[in-house]
């Protein structure tokens, strides 16, 4: 197989991936998986919260696809899947928990009006105190944040924190 063709198989699993990581986010991480999902919507108490299992389960797929692409003979294509699956596992980190919950330090300040949207997006997401009534539960792509903001005073579920102190 080409390699421009395995580079498109690559490109549209991480673009299938967002499109996955909405719907698990939204109906199993805010439905019966909130018991795993609840940890990474309370301030962290050490390095890691029990929402990083998410990341675990979901590399499974992607190892063995990988494994089964080069060492189990399925092809370059189911290869390319893998390497789709882990390379949007690789966004999801340097972004969402990098950049956006700065689990590593960093100097970087969105400036970009994309940037800017999904973080304000993720923290209108987190502006929600329990799993019902959050709003964008995408991690690439984001309504714009005025829409997000008329979702959330449209909710009867969604219960609000308050504002932090700026003491």
């Amino acid at each position: 197989m080409h390699w421009l063709e395995l580079g498109l198989i690559f490109l549209a699993t991480v673009a299938g991936m967002e499109l996955f990581a909405y719907v698990m986010h939204r109906w199993v991480m805010h439905g019966p998986g909130w018991f795993l999902h609840a940890s990474h919507h309370r301030p962290r108490t050490g390095m890691f919260e029990w929402n990083d299992l998410y990341g675990a389960i979901f590399a499974v797929p992607s190892i063995a696809l990988i494994w089964l692409g080069v060492q189990g003979g399925w092809g370059p294509q189911v290869t390319a899947i893998g390497a789709g699956i882990a390379g949007y596992g690789a966004i999801y980190f340097g972004f969402h928990d990098w950049i956006v919950h700065r689990r590593l330090p960093h100097r970087i300040v969105p400036r970009s009006a994309y940037f800017k949207r999904i973080v304000q997006a993720h923290r209108l997401h987190h502006a929600v105190e329990s799993k019902h009534g959050t709003v964008s539960f995408g991690f690439l792509w984001a309504p714009p944040v005025e829409v997000l903001k008329a979702q959330l005073r449209a909710s009867a579920d969604a219960q609000l924190r308050p504002p932090a102190r700026q003491d």
